[in-house]
């Protein structure tokens, strides 16, 4: 990756920001950049609602480079993996992957992250961009212990494109693609001449592939991505509707709904939460203890009575009380109404079809709690 110099306009200084390889040919596509995590990244190609339904509908190409990719190898590989996560990587089967939290020693989450297995002690970790430095460095701290282990952090030498949507398994054909893969599976092939992993999970709430491949080959498989994808209505997006997208699909964004004051059990993960898992790991005892004894707030899901759009930190009112705040909201295209996530006290009343109120703009704006995610996935993969 490369550094970007350009002038900050709220201070007469340089700032740095990173790019990933395929930044320039963004640029020529007349993307509005936007730091994020300290990378100059895409925010929309056209319009944020336009790319959105383009994913809902047909399929969308995503640059998602600035994630962090780790390679942990050795024979201690799997006793350090299950001292770092709640989840038993023990379970997990060549080419399988799980979604995991890393939680600190209180039970706070450093990140979110998806680990793979490759092989027999051999796993690919995929980390949030602006965590992959304190996620490096937990992983360093907690490895002491283990003499056969080797952390590899080789998100400088790899991009990683995402290709979002219902018309997703027709690109990927084109490219050279066959088979059938399982969701949150990870393969290593070659598609339109090149090496690449391709991993089936997403974070759109569609159907969908992650290919990660060397730098080298990134913009010629950017490129083809588009080409082939033309007859599918494929568009570039950027991470404007990728945020539209994973807020409608409820799935976390590391920063606003998880941080390291928030437990999984707190932010709703305890589905992912072994209850009998028998080795130790960072913060165990609070979140067992959490998941027997139940805890003093809770993440739910709101829809707004108004067109009032709910932001990061917005109070949540409920009969009159604060009760908490939202962590993530905005329009929903797909719904043609405004939705957010919120942090709230863990009082029972608070349910699926209460009504709350949102402090927005100095007034109070009526909402109402509803199920998550706000829209289903449509599964379109061939059979």
């Amino acid at each position: 990756m490369i550094a970007f110099y350009g002038h900050n306009q709220n201070r007469d200084e340089v700032k740095i920001m990173k790019e990933t390889l395929l930044h320039d040919k963004q640029v020529a596509l007349g993307a509005k950049m936007v730091d994020f995590a300290g990378w100059h990244m895409p925010v929309q190609f056209t319009s944020i609602i336009e790319e959105h339904k383009n994913v809902r509908q047909n399929v969308g190409l995503f640059d998602v480079s600035h994630m962090g990719e780790v390679f942990v190898s050795g024979k201690d590989t799997l006793a350090f993996l299950n001292k770092l996560v709640p989840q038993e990587i023990g379970k997990l089967y060549d080419s399988k992957a799980v979604y995991c939290q890393l939680p600190n020693k209180k039970g706070g989450l450093i990140d979110d992250l998806i680990v793979y297995k490759l092989e027999d002690n051999k796993y690919l970790l995929i980390v949030n961009a602006s965590r992959i430095d304190e996620d490096v460095n937990w992983f360093v701290r907690n490895s002491l212990e283990f003499k056969d282990l080797y952390i590899d952090n080789q998100s400088h030498n790899y991009s990683l494109l995402a290709i979002q949507g219902p018309k997703a398994i027709n690109v990927m054909e084109k490219l050279g693609y066959t088979g059938h893969q399982d969701f949150f599976t990870i393969k290593k092939m070659t598609l339109a001449d090149v090496e690449v992993y391709v991993s089936r999970t997403g974070y759109t709430g569609e159907d969908g592939y992650e290919v990660m491949m060397k730098n080298a080959d990134a913009q010629m498989l950017w490129d083809k991505i588009l080409e082939v994808g033309k007859e599918f209505s494929i568009l570039p997006i950027g991470l404007g509707a990728r945020d539209t997208l994973r807020l409608e699909s409820a799935l976390h964004l590391y920063g606003n709904d998880l941080t390291e004051d928030t437990t999984p059990i707190e932010a709703g993960l305890s589905w992912s939460i072994p209850k009998d898992k028998p080795e130790d790991y960072n913060g165990k005892e609070v979140i067992m203890a959490q998941i027997a004894n139940g805890v003093d707030k809770k993440l739910i899901g709101i829809k707004m009575a108004t067109r009032a759009v709910p932001r990061h930190e917005c109070e949540v009112y409920f009969n009159g009380e604060k009760v908490g705040h939202v962590t993530s909201g905005g329009f929903a295209p797909s719904l043609n109404e405004t939705i957010a996530l919120c942090y709230v006290k863990n009082i029972k009343e608070i349910c699926t079809g209460a009504s709350v109120q949102v402090m927005i703009r100095e007034k109070l704006q009526d909402a109402v709690v509803v199920k998550r995610p706000f829209v289903q996935k449509h599964n379109s993969e061939k059979k």
